[in-house]
């Protein structure tokens, strides 16, 4: 017998939901989009009507109707602990936005309360979804190019408008957890667990209230060193590369390619310098599957769940070890929707 599809619901209508993740999930055979909700009535007939689900003006009344099973939560940062929990306490599985929290403690107690309630939260990383970083963890497994000595990475973006909600500390701005997020979780992929943060820079632009710039230094249990970089006030750029004892593997850009783009690893070694390209990959397809094969697995553990936490604790030691001190940041319970989280 065939399984119904998951039936998910949608809680806000960011750019990233209405671009790519709501036109990814209308194309899965195994989703049924019902509802799209926002605090404007207009804002959710419009999306709604797009992809042919119902409008509802209110989050609340999303978790209380019986056609979802799952919700997206596209929301500002400083939203996702509050409605993740609540779906979680309905019973309803979450796929959430980048990141699950703010800081590991908050994320800490979301995970468990998945777990408690043997429902699936998973952290909307796309890029992990990818084959090209499967494909370049290989070469450097098989020793393609030697001992691994060291990584770099870095996302950046081009200024944003003064009003954009990166620049709003109360809803979780800042360049930290909005493209600092990549290259640090790129450590962590490349790397492993246990990366200690050796050193951190956080910078703010004339007027911002949030840093725009970063840069950190990590170091794994191995002893490789890597260099991350990340702002929103640069030329844009979205690149790694990892270099070893006889070679180097760069991939550029790496973090947010479109589903058509043919993917190119540069590889340098012994032989000189040569091209692997790979296939066309969807990956915003590819995460939204993974939810859905999370849920109907069954899985008591969140797919994700290690890799969210340790992402989290590395952020933090990224904030507590910056040479520029920033306070804490002060997380709102605005209505915001964040329209304009446009990051994949």
């Amino acid at each position: 017998m065939t399984e119904r599809p998951l039936r998910i619901a949608v809680l806000g209508t960011a750019d990233i939901a209405r671009r790519r993740v709501l036109p990814a999930m209308a194309a899965d055979p195994d989703i049924e989009l019902t509802a799209v909700a926002s605090r404007d009535g207009g804002r959710a007939r419009e999306v709604a009507a797009q992809f042919g689900c119902a409008a509802v003006e209110s989050y609340d009344a999303v978790l209380t109707r019986d056609d979802v099973d799952a919700v997206y939560v596209p929301l500002p940062i400083s939203l996702h602990a509050e409605w993740a929990g609540r779906a979680l306490r309905a019973g309803k599985h979450v796929l959430a936005e980048k990141p699950l929290t703010a800081d590991r403690a908050t994320t800490e107690a979301l995970l468990a309360l998945a777990r408690a309630s043997g429902l699936v939260l998973m952290e909307n990383v796309m890029f992990v979804h990818h084959p090209q970083h499967s494909v370049v963890r290989e070469l450097v497994t098989s020793g393609a190019i030697g001992q691994l000595r060291a990584f770099s990475a870095a996302f950046a973006i081009p200024a944003l408008p003064a009003g954009n909600i990166r620049h709003r500390p109360e809803l979780g701005g800042g360049a930290l957890l909005d493209v600092g997020y990549y290259p640090v979780r790129a450590a962590l992929y490349f790397l492993g667990a246990g990366l200690e943060i050796v050193g951190a820079a956080l910078e703010s632009a004339e007027g911002s209230a949030v840093e725009t710039s970063g840069a950190v230094l990590v170091r794994s249990p191995a002893g490789v060193l890597g260099q991350l970089a990340f702002g929103m006030e640069h030329a844009y750029r979205s690149a790694y590369e990892l270099w070893g004892s006889e070679g180097r593997i760069r991939v550029e850009p790496a973090f947010t390619p479109p589903a058509d783009h043919k993917p190119a690893v540069w590889i340098t070694d012994a032989h000189g310098p040569r091209e692997l390209t790979l296939a066309p990959h969807d990956q915003v397809a590819a995460t939204v599957r993974a939810f859905v094969g999370a849920v109907r697995s069954g899985a008591v553990e969140s797919p994700d769940a290690g890799e969210c936490l340790e992402q989290a604790s590395l952020l933090d030691a990224v904030r507590a070890r910056a040479t520029h001190a920033w306070a804490p940041r002060s997380i709102s319970t605005s209505d915001e929707e964040g329209t304009d989280r446009d990051r994949d």
